[in-house]
């Protein structure tokens, strides 16, 4: 063993920091828009769904299909735009080293 290299301290620091990333993430938010605007997701980074946001005139009794696909679009899209953040901050973490068996519960 390299002197100075201590594994398990290693380990510690890296779920330190992983958990701070967690935390962190917990605080960011992406948006997602659909239907020029229509409908309107905001999650964080951690694929929680925070607030949809529904334009009036898209309400529409007689064409309630629309309103749904429209719903799923933007939720879909923000949760992809989540797991990107996500994983942006976990490449940042890992210095782009792709660790095998390394994630964050409910994140990937």
């Amino acid at each position: 063993m390299a002197k100075g290299f201590n594994p398990m301290q290693q380990i510690k620091s890296l779920q330190q920091k992983m958990a701070k990333m967690q935390e962190d993430l917990a605080g960011k938010t992406v948006e997602s828009s659909v239907g020029g605007g229509m409908v309107t997701a905001l999650a964080n980074g951690r694929q929680e769904l925070l607030k949809i946001t529904i334009d009036r005139q898209v309400v529409d009794p007689e064409d309630v299909e629309m309103l749904q696909d429209l719903i799923v679009a933007a939720v879909n899209d923000v949760l992809q735009r989540s797991r990107e953040l996500a994983a942006a901050d976990m490449q940042s973490l890992t210095g782009g080293l792709n660790i095998p068996g390394l994630n964050l519960p409910g994140l990937f």
